[in-house]
């Protein structure tokens, strides 16, 4: 299992006194995706237009280059702000299979500290049923830190 703590004294060491998105986006993906082997792709999709999100910084193999908010996991997560922990994709409404090898999806929505929704940030298993509540908490801590902190005088 990951050490988490360990994990986000990593990254906050790695990102301090960065304020750039996407080089705060690399990072976090890189260092989250290979944290630990349930991690099958990791990585972003940025809101870059209403309703729409598109393929951000990520680790794995290819992903799905746009996602409307209406569609998918990731829009889910970002039409209701909410984390979305899919114990078993093929039974999501609406799933869309970036990537066939995909069982098990943890999809969190990225404020910056204004509050304003950033993207979301995307990790897919091979495995079903990979992630936990304590895997969404933990993660949803490092990237509150990360991107709400280091934003926070960002509009």
């Amino acid at each position: 299992m990951i050490n988490y703590a360990t994990l986000a004294k990593t990254i906050q060491s790695l990102t301090e006194g960065e304020t750039d998105q996407v080089a705060l986006m690399a990072t976090v993906a890189c260092e989250i995706h290979h944290a630990d082997p349930r991690f099958d792709w990791t990585g972003f999709y940025r809101v870059t237009g209403p309703e729409m999100l598109k393929i951000g910084p990520y680790q794995g193999n290819h992903g799905c280059l746009s996602i409307p908010f209406s569609r998918g996991v990731c829009g889910a997560a970002a039409s209701t702000g909410q984390t979305q922990l899919v114990k078993d994709v093929d039974a999501f409404p609406g799933h869309i299979a970036c990537a066939s090898s995909t069982r098990s999806e943890l999809v969190i929505p990225v404020f910056h500290g204004a509050g304003t929704l950033i993207g979301v940030f995307d990790i897919d298993s091979n495995q079903p049923d990979a992630f936990t509540e304590s895997d969404a908490f933990e993660i949803q801590n490092i990237l509150a830190s990360t991107f709400s902190v280091k934003m926070s005088g960002l509009t």
